[in-house]
């Protein structure tokens, strides 16, 4: 291990391909957990095993605070990841200067995301999650919003289409040309009332937009003729599919003859997206660890960690580590603790030897605060002949909430590939996004595409709002008027 480390060498390639992984809520607790979970699945003790994201070699940590919270939630920290800016909490494509939920202040405060610049570059671009499409991570690559929950036009208040504030299912067409898109979230982009052609019977699972827009049917029509359809069946499988009206099922209750897996939907993605020569950028989220955290099942989020792992190594199996700069990090943590005196080996999932002061066991994986609290006169519930390995089983928590909240440490942040080494130290979570485009030499900074010059291509000044954002000023005297004036169009666009 000491000698691979000593024969490391910087790779300063400009990265060809962007596979851009989050884990959302994959704090470390999670991912230690996880990677416990996997070897004791695979029959061994656990505490050993090498996950696929163990193999990155350039790790850092994300500062995950939002403007207005020191906790964050999924639309802050991925406007932040993917577009360079800090936000408010509930907001989405907009820098802090937009309100949630004011539609007025959306206006003029639009930000770029680096699936937007990687686009405008000649590159294809595709999204991958477990979640509904329109859910706060994959918008913020697309879209604009003063509210995350405006999923579509029934979700967005009168005043605010008033104003001209449109839903995230809308943007999903409008806004950027994206090549590739599978997840859930059917039930957003048809008529109210629509039945779903999977679940017919189930009226939360029916269309809702007022509008009477059918974005199935639009989408299909704009990608007429590119082998591209929005759909439900497996079969079809082709360069967009929405599998479910809203999220995708758990891995662990996937039905594997109607809805892929992760890793297949990341192969699929891949597949599609590497035809074109000039590389691509897919974001791939593992969105329902998060769900399953927030209903306090330990169970569920390990199992999902684990199979976003293995999604990642099928993303390096197909791709050449020498032009795919390949980043896995997590938005936020949840207040998950592993905890007591487990023996070596035991299960990550099972109870901790040292009982509490009560006399009563505890889970060696429990919350902060949750779903889980259970508490009648005083006293803890015994859990001794409870089976707490289950899929169905809720995690003790201190505190009772209907839903476990987010939690605010720094996330892990790994990489590897071209310029992986600009993701190592502490850094702001908005940095990130920066270093990406840097690295693929798509958005503003081009410097990395010029070679080795001893000076940037431009000379920047950047003023700092103390949010997070900056505005940059420069010019390029020494080189020909022709080439800045190509650079400053660059700019623009």
């Amino acid at each position: 291990t000491l000698q691979s480390a000593l024969d490391r060498k910087l790779n300063t390639n400009v990265a060809k391909n962007i596979l851009f992984f989050l884990g959302d809520g994959m704090g470390l607790t999670t991912y230690t957990a996880a990677r416990i979970l996997k070897g004791q699945l695979q029959n061994q003790t656990g505490e050993e095993t090498v996950m696929t994201m163990d193999t990155f070699p350039s790790v850092g940590l994300a500062k995950t605070y939002s403007v207005d919270f020191q906790i964050a939630d999924s639309a802050a920290t991925a406007t932040a990841f993917l577009c360079g800016v800090k936000t408010n909490l509930n907001t989405i494509g907009v820098s802090a200067a937009a309100r949630n939920g004011i539609c007025k202040s959306q206006k003029g405060n639009e930000v770029t995301s680096i699936l937007k610049s990687a686009k405008d570059a000649g590159k294809s671009v595709g999204i991958v999650t477990t979640t509904r499409v329109q859910h706060a991570t994959p918008a913020s690559s697309y879209a604009h919003s003063a509210s995350r929950k405006w999923y579509s036009d029934a979700d967005v208040p009168a005043s605010a289409k008033k104003d001209g504030c449109t839903d995230i299912a809308s943007q999903l067409l409008n806004n950027t040309d994206i090549d590739v898109i599978i997840g859930g979230g059917r039930k957003y982009m048809t008529p109210r009332g629509t039945k779903d052609p999977e679940y017919p019977w189930d009226y939360s699972s029916r269309g809702q937009r007022k509008d009477g827009r059918n974005l199935i049917d639009e989408w299909q029509k704009m990608k007429a003729g590119k082998n591209a359809a929005l759909i439900h069946l497996r079969c079809p499988f082709l360069s967009a599919a929405l599998f479910e009206p809203g999220d995708l099922r758990f891995e662990v209750d996937r039905d594997p003859k109607l809805d892929p897996s992760i890793v297949e939907m990341t192969e699929k993605a891949i597949r599609i997206l590497q035809k074109n020569p000039k590389g691509f950028f897919l974001l791939v989220e593992g969105g329902r660890i998060d769900q399953a955290h927030h209903d306090g099942r330990a169970y569920m989020a390990l199992h999902e960690t684990i199979a976003f792992d293995y999604a990642i190594a099928k993303g390096l199996e197909l791709t050449k580590e020498h032009e795919t700069l390949t980043v896995v990090m997590a938005d936020h943590s949840h207040p998950i603790t592993f905890n007591g005196f487990p023996f070596r080996g035991q299960s990550i999932l099972g109870k901790s030897p040292l009982w509490g002061s009560d006399i009563l066991p505890y889970t060696t994986l429990m919350y902060g605060n949750g779903p889980g609290y259970k508490k009648a006169n005083g006293t803890r519930p015994d859990i001794r002949s409870v089976d707490t390995k289950s899929k169905d089983y809720v995690q003790l928590a201190a505190v009772p909430t209907q839903s476990t909240t987010h939690s605010g440490e720094d996330v892990a942040v790994l990489a590897r590939g071209p310029m992986s080494h600009l993701f190592q130290g502490v850094q702001e979570q908005n940095y990130i996004a920066h270093a990406v485009a840097y690295a693929a030499c798509v958005g503003a900074d081009l410097r990395h595409c010029q070679g080795d010059i001893e000076e940037p291509v431009a000379q920047t000044t950047v003023t700092n709002d103390g949010n997070g954002a900056g505005a940059g000023h420069g010019s390029a005297a020494w080189l020909s008027s022709l080439v800045a004036m190509l650079l400053a169009l660059r700019v623009l666009v």
